[in-house]
């Protein structure tokens, strides 16, 4: 994908006006609305359910804006280590998936599929901390994500990854938290995009050729771009995994996806080398 993000602003005709960024700060305003929406009802009888509402309208935006090739689910992962020993992974929150290759089992939306047909994983939070110890610490959060790596095929780092995502819903702590760092080091590319209240958005690089501007660490390796995105964070997790899960060419549509004039590198924090 380039590294590059187009105009806010085009012009139909004189008379009328795409607002693209608008567009996009509704798309996290839709999924800012929805956080309280069960809490405020249930209080804390069922963290549970909370949680699976929130994941059912995250799923229902996706498939309104995925090709139809693609499936959204929720389900588990198989694979064969060896002929007498196979693994499973532990069961995702969001599943995006090829549909144009058969599934071992599904069920409305649950699903068990083979690695080579998954396209994206996505865990999501109802709540995420900047915290090294709680179970819904940014951490901890991180350090469970990692079991993927028992899947080859999911856990790549290199030019083939797939999009590995954490989206929360509230985030509890500040953008220059040290268990950010931390929890990125930790991970070490295989959530390779954050998206954390709504505001904070982190990208995994593999290389920082055509970021403008150009960052000032001094990375060995790959590294993650911490970025402030007030009222954005989420359209644009989202408008990445379009494009990291389509095959088709989507130039025409940068405009529209990455609106911040200028690119969002002009919002970056700082830089997190690996």
């Amino acid at each position: 994908m380039p590294h590059f993000e187009t105009k806010k602003t085009y012009s139909l005709n004189k008379k009328y006006m795409i607002n693209t960024l608008e567009y996009q700060l509704s798309i996290n305003r839709e999924l800012d609305t929805i956080k309280n929406r069960v809490r405020n009802l249930i209080g804390e009888a069922n963290w549970g359910e909370d949680g699976r509402y929130k994941e059912e309208k995250l799923k229902a935006i996706l498939r309104s804006r995925l090709p139809n090739n693609l499936s959204v689910g929720t389900g588990f992962v198989l694979n064969q280590i060896s002929h007498t020993e196979n693994t499973v992974s532990k069961q995702i929150d969001i599943l995006i998936y090829d549909n144009t290759q058969p599934t071992i089992f599904t069920e409305g939306d649950f699903v068990i599929v083979t690695q080579n047909s998954v396209k994206a994983l996505i865990e999501v939070k109802s709540k995420v901390s900047s915290n090294r110890t709680h179970k819904n610490g940014l951490y901890k959060v991180v350090e469970n994500f990692s079991s993927i790596v028992r899947f080859p095929t999911l856990s790549r780092t290199d030019n083939n990854r797939i999009f590995r995502g954490l989206i929360s819903f509230d985030y509890q702590g500040g953008i220059n938290s040290k268990i950010i760092d931390e929890s990125l080091r930790l991970s070490g590319g295989i959530i390779n995009h954050f998206s954390l209240g709504g505001n904070i958005f982190i990208r995994h690089w593999l290389r920082s050729e055509g970021l403008y501007p150009p960052i000032q660490a001094n990375c060995d390796s790959n590294f993650y771009n911490v970025y402030k995105l007030d009222g954005l964070s989420h359209s644009y997790f989202i408008s990445n995994l379009i494009h990291m899960t389509t095959t088709a060419d989507l130039s025409d549509r940068y405009f529209m996806d990455f609106p911040i004039e200028g690119t969002k590198e002009i919002k970056r924090n700082r830089t997190v080398c690996l």
